[in-house]
């Protein structure tokens, strides 16, 4: 009993210490220029994945407040690593993926073009399905936008994002949610990752969301995860929730499918992604969604239409 307190004791410490963490602004600084104005971005690595953060208009106090958290954050996780080894030692061991859910990671792998392409097409980027492999396998390609290429890319970085062993272990929250958007929308939106603050108009509808409150997203999508149904029915659930709110300024229906299929994928329940020839259908059944009619229609259709099994 008390070797189990010692480890429910180290474990808060270093959830705390983790949260100290990311609570700062750290890491290599970048310094962008667009056009009179300088903008200070930072790079670090968060188990193990390569991240990209914007931190604000450039000062002079600003980049030393990061250089000093540079500092602090090197003693922080220090602190993580001596409590690591202590845990170690108490035979506390942490958990990995199940054979079942690495089986939907390889699965994932192996449809990852056709599902960036998908999205793309959802999205209206111009590209073919041999363009997006070229893409995402690093090369060049002719008669696209630089915008267009971006989203792809950022498609594959999302999807590997949510393809990392520690993310999958991480359960669906608000902060992987706010994560996916930001690496689909990096090199947009400066606010790219954060809840929208300006009202937005929907094409086709004279429907408009409200303005998203941060507490009722993290209180929804807890909802929707501890309800009783299905694994697929509550995926579901969260990539109409995350569309229909429009949370974030752009990048909402990638943001969401991306989202949606961590839930899936790190239960091991295959993948959700809306086919290219079927994604007109789709958006006629969204626009009917977001007035409040047809519900249980579109849930239908992505179910019967749109979820890959393993």
């Amino acid at each position: 009993m008390e070797q189990q307190i010692r480890i429910l004791d180290l474990l808060q410490k270093k959830t705390d210490l983790i949260e100290k963490i990311n609570n700062l602004s750290y890491g290599s600084i970048e310094i962008r220029e667009k056009k009179d104005n300088k903008y200070i971005y930072v790079h670090y690595r968060d188990n193990g994945i390569l991240l990209t953060k914007y931190v604000g208009e450039y000062s002079d106090e600003l980049y030393n407040l990061i250089l000093n958290n540079n500092l602090n954050v090197k003693k922080l996780k220090k602190e993580i690593s001596e409590i690591n080894k202590s845990l170690k030692k108490l035979g506390y061991i942490d958990d990995e993926l199940s054979d079942e859910v690495k089986k939907n990671v390889d699965f994932a792998i192996k449809n990852l073009a056709l599902s960036i392409y998908d999205q793309a097409i959802l999205e209206g980027v111009a590209t073919t399905i041999s363009d997006t492999e070229t893409i995402i396998e690093g090369g060049k390609v002719k008669n696209m936008s630089a915008d267009d290429v971006l989203k792809i890319v950022n498609l594959k970085h999302s999807w590997e994002f949510i393809l990392n062993e520690n993310v999958l272990l991480t359960p669906t929250s608000y902060s992987i949610l706010r994560e996916i958007n930001r690496i689909v929308e990096e090199g947009f939106y400066y606010s790219a990752g954060r809840v929208r603050n300006v009202p937005v108009k929907i094409g086709g509808t004279s429907w408009s969301p409200t303005l998203p409150i941060e507490g009722d997203i993290k209180l929804k999508i807890s909802e929707i995860i501890n309800s009783k149904k299905s694994i697929i029915d509550k995926s579901i659930d969260l990539l109409l929730y995350t569309m229909k709110s429009q949370i974030f300024i752009d990048g909402n229906k990638r943001t969401a499918v991306v989202f949606a299929n961590h839930y899936l994928i790190s239960n091991g329940k295959g993948l959700i992604i809306i086919p290219a020839d079927l994604s007109d259908k789709f958006k006629k059944l969204l626009l009917e969604y977001y007035e409040g009619k047809n519900i249980q229609t579109i849930k239908k259709f992505l179910k019967e239409k749109c979820y890959l099994k393993i």
